[in-house]
């Protein structure tokens, strides 16, 4: 019995056009495997650069990046850290829901991914909001009092540049969860294709891996008092 009948769903419809560039539906998800990891290799090359960048200034002023890295709040980049870490979790198992024709579980984990990814941005706003206030932001009105101010605002730009285009990878990851959400509704995803969800997951679990990094060179720069 199939994990379909199991979970009393009606079967899902099944038609889906091979494009005309391609052999078969076989040849299309590979084409479409290989290009999302050619993607994601140029991201990496993108934060890889923003992460020597940031090695480079942390070996030229520890304390500064220091005194910036305790100034953050840890409370929120942690329950952030879990919050991704769930996420990618959901997203590994609306996969496998749309690889074994589970419609209503797909529909149930990315909308629990989505829920997760708005979370996130919720509390990184609140986290943004805070800095705001207390002219964290690097420019005219810079302020801290930090025991290196000069060289910790390097610290707050790479905070707000690697954290701001790391939120708009998590907006644009969003998008991609909407457009499976609203076809995976339509039931166009089972056993036969699924490659727009494990592409899309490909995505979302690249877009965690980034914060996993993020997190400790942010908010975990040597032992808080």
């Amino acid at each position: 019995m199939s994990d379909r009948s199991m979970a009393g769903e009606a079967p899902a419809p099944r038609a889906h056009a091979v494009a005309h560039q391609f052999d078969d539906a076989a040849q299309q998800h590979e084409a479409g495997l290989l290009g999302m990891w050619t993607f994601l290799v140029t991201e990496i090359l993108f934060f890889g650069g923003m992460f020597a960048g940031y090695t480079v200034y942390r070996s030229l002023y520890p304390n500064a990046f220091r005194a910036g890295s305790h100034a953050m709040n840890l409370q929120i980049g942690s329950i952030n850290t879990a919050v991704l870490i769930l996420s990618s979790l959901t997203m590994a198992l609306a996969v496998h829901a749309s690889q074994t024709g589970r419609k209503k579980p797909l529909v149930a984990y990315l909308s629990v991914t989505m829920l997760f990814g708005l979370i996130f941005l919720g509390f990184k706003a609140i986290e943004w909001t805070a800095e705001f206030r207390e002219h964290h932001v690097p420019g005219p009105h810079f302020s801290f009092g930090g025991p290196d101010p000069v060289h910790s605002q390097i610290f707050f730009s790479f905070y707000f540049a690697m954290t701001g285009m790391h939120a708009l990878h998590m907006v644009i990851g969003l998008g991609l969860m909407t457009f499976l959400l609203i076809t995976a509704r339509q039931g166009r995803y089972g056993p036969e294709y699924h490659a727009p969800v494990v592409v899309g997951g490909l995505y979302w679990h690249f877009v965690d891996i980034v914060w996993i990094f993020l997190y400790p060179l942010l908010y975990l720069i040597g032992a808080r008092k």
